[in-house]
């Protein structure tokens, strides 16, 4: 195997609050600088929310693992302040391939049209997304990172939580209003509330290899049903930067993990894939799919996000961007619950609406693990004549399930209003907001751009512009280019995408999310919908 990749290391620093009598009391913590974590603890700060990062390692580079990031996603990193660096760094795909044997299936397309200012996907190594996140964590007034921070036990205390931290220079304890449980699929916070995950672990084991090599290869998914490389089992493919790829190759449940792991095992699976040897290993792993999830993301006053909630299959690349998302849901609603602008029964909406996208998720995770790794001799030949069927038929390639990919989830939920009036199409409420390109003045903008991270509502000029609350941004929209102050819908892409015509508007959330829309907008239904958007209705 090649030497390992450079890692990232941070100093451990001793911190005043080791050096109290009594235990320091924070307002926010968070357990785990990962992807999620840091997200979240970037997104509360820059709410105006201090909050301290707690990690139990030094360091950032045990492998790439995580490697796909949607659009959702990366838009939500816009807003952090990283989304241009992801996306600099990462390779930018939206187009796959399907293969039975050697023959192709079909192709598809993740994002047929223009007018969206990111790409359906990019691929980057989990260590350069944490990076990062960890830069722009650390140029934050409002976050305090703490590395080889080890949370060994948590208990409940009047109106918050108290834990128990060890370090190299002996153990330590803090206390704060709300912990965030952001410490992974092995969390110890979930353990040592004893809270038990419900679902499936699935027999089958994958082998999972970096590979670093030159390859005049197209930037696409690849993914094969009964190669000839790996008969009888899958294979997946991606390019990831600095001339790494990724590959996953199915391996039975009976498959020795640590036996496969080796490189004179590992080497000649994919020689015969690649057709040949100059390529060098800089990580194999060994891995089960789990699809399951904690029955409720809130334990008094420590919350569960990512990993630590919920844990999905890799096919599909629903884990890292599901969490990801559900920091965002989390961190504008906790934001305004501390700086009451909203009353604290805000938060069970957050375990409402990111247990419905959990629950979504596993079900997507579960039919692809199905499919790709039937568990009967019956389910086998129902995948292989899709598989057949879908040789000479358009709907049954529709059928094949090679891993559905992420994409944003739409919330029924109390904070939405519900419609009144009929739409043609558009973003229904509960749905995340979609990008369209615009122009002002001289300047074309994208949507994405233009929305702050508070309530905004989108209005398509018709005369007077409707009256809203001081806590509600106002975007002017109009399908003419008379007024260069106001935004022109040149090539009518937000009328498409949101069945906008003269007068309507749509309220959205903090996150983006559509929390009502309205063919005439009113003062009354904007203050009404706001309400019920901040559980106060």
């Amino acid at each position: 195997m090649a030497e390992r990749k450079p890692v990232f290391q941070f100093a451990y620093r001793r911190s005043p609050d080791q050096d109290r009598r009594e235990p320091v009391r924070h307002r926010v913590i968070i357990v785990g600088a990962g992807p999620v974590g840091l997200s979240l603890a970037i997104d509360l700060a820059q709410r105006g929310v201090a909050v301290l990062l707690l990690d139990d390692a030094d360091r950032i580079g045990e492998g790439s693992r995580g490697i796909c990031y949607a659009k959702r996603t990366l838009e939500i990193w816009d807003r952090l302040g990283v989304g241009a660096p992801m996306a600099e760094k990462g390779v930018t795909w939206r187009r796959g391939k399907v293969f039975q044997g050697s023959d192709l299936l079909y192709e598809f397309d993740l994002l047929p049209e223009g007018g969206h200012k990111r790409p359906a996907f990019i691929n980057l190594q989990q260590y350069h997304v944490e990076n990062l996140l960890v830069g722009r964590a650390a140029s934050l007034p409002g976050v305090e990172l703490r590395w080889r921070n080890k949370v060994t036990d948590v208990t409940d205390i009047a109106g918050g939580v108290e834990l128990a931290i060890a370090t190299p220079d002996g153990p330590y304890a803090l206390r704060a209003d709300w912990v965030i449980a952001c410490d992974g699929a092995n969390s110890t916070l979930r353990r040592r509330l004893g809270i038990a995950f419900a679902g499936e672990t699935f027999a089958d084991q994958f082998l999972i290899a970096d590979v670093k090599m030159h390859a005049d290869l197209p930037t696409e998914r690849r993914f094969w049903f009964d190669p000839p490389f790996h008969e009888g089992r899958s294979a997946l493919m991606h390019r990831q930067p600095e001339d790494v790829w990724r590959i996953d190759l199915q391996l039975g449940p009976k498959a020795d993990a640590e036996r496969e792991k080796a490189p004179e095992r590992v080497r000649p699976r994919l020689a015969a894939m690649l057709g040949h040897d100059e390529f060098d290993l800089e990580w194999v792993s060994v891995y089960r799919f789990q699809c399951r999830r904690i029955e409720s993301f809130f334990h008094g006053r420590v919350v569960f996000c990512g990993d630590s909630a919920h844990q999905l299959s890799p096919f599909g690349a629903r884990g890292a961007n599901s969490g990801v998302q559900d920091a965002e849901n989390l961190a504008w609603k906790l934001a305004l619950v501390l700086a009451k602008g909203a009353p604290q029964s805000l938060l069970a909406s957050y375990d409402l609406e990111r247990g419905q996208a959990a629950d979504d998720n596993i079900r997507h995770s579960t039919r692809s693990t199905d499919f790709i790794a039937p568990h009967s001799a019956q389910e086998a030949r129902l995948r292989d004549a899709t598989l057949a069927l879908a040789r000479h038929a358009d709907f049954a390639k529709r059928m094949v399930n090679s891993g559905r990919l992420s994409s944003a989830s739409v919330y029924d939920t109390p904070l939405s209003t519900p419609d009144t009036e009929r739409w043609q199409g558009g973003v229904p409420p509960g749905a995340a907001m979609q990008d369209a390109m615009l122009r002002r003045g001289g300047e074309r903008l994208y949507l994405t751009e233009i929305v702050a991270p508070r309530f905004t509502l989108l209005y398509v000029q018709n005369g007077a512009i409707p009256f809203v609350p001081a806590s509600v941004d106002i975007v002017q929209i109009s399908a003419t280019d008379r007024d260069p102050s106001v935004l022109h819908d040149e090539q009518g892409q937000f009328a498409a995408r949101y069945d906008a015509t003269p007068g309507s508007a749509y309220l959205l959330r903090p996150d983006g999310h559509v929390a009502a829309r309205f063919r005439h907008a009113s003062e009354a239904g904007i203050e009404a919908a706001l309400s019920r958007a901040c559980a106060k209705s």
